[in-house]
């Protein structure tokens, strides 16, 4: 009996102690990851937890396909972390809108889609695309942040501006319009 009550109180200590232990499941780890951010990056990483949520639920359901499955989970991973990687870069609490296409969805975006080779960081694609970068996530997802309406409009000025100009150094002849020389006292 002795022998019985203290196996007893030796497996209560055990799994008091267990139970103290906080488990980090990858969830919990997420979301402790996300608390360096402000609300707003926070609101959007948790919509793509939302967003992988429905996809788990609508492949349990056998409602999506696999290939589907998989390639929407690596889309959703592929925007997370580019997420991440602005806020921590930015250290601002602002998110652009965000893209994510594979090489052969890019017809989504743009009607003459350009060649992924070919794309550069920072390169604007038809004054709405701004391209951040791929990203490997089971295939390569190629990230585009929607440029916002003042951003568009600061490209459209900056372009009516620049179009007199370069249009006149195109009529005039070379010795017309010279350079103006810089000089240091």
């Amino acid at each position: 009996m002795r022998y019985f009550l203290s196996k007893l109180v030796v497996s209560v200590i055990v799994i008091s102690i267990l139970s103290s232990i906080p488990i980090l499941t990858p969830a919990s780890q997420a979301r402790r990851d996300e608390e360096q951010f402000g609300p707003v990056v926070r609101a959007y990483l948790g919509y793509l937890r939302n967003e992988q949520e429905v996809v788990d639920d609508r492949v349990s359901r056998r409602e999506v396909s696999q290939a589907y499955y998989r390639r929407n989970s690596n889309r959703i991973r592929a925007l997370r972390q580019m997420a991440v990687r602005i806020a921590r870069e930015s250290r601002n609490d602002y998110l652009p809108e965000l893209e994510a296409v594979s090489r052969d969805e890019m017809g989504l975006l743009f009607e003459r889609p350009p060649r992924p080779e070919m794309l550069r960081e920072g390169e604007i694609l038809r004054r709405t695309f701004r391209f951040l970068g791929a990203v490997r996530s089971g295939e390569s997802f190629y990230i585009f942040a929607r440029l916002d309406p003042y951003e568009q409009s600061e490209l459209s000025q900056g372009e009516g501006h620049e179009s007199p100009l370069k249009d006149v150094k195109k009529a005039a002849s070379p010795g017309l319009i010279r350079t103006r020389r810089v000089t240091s006292p």
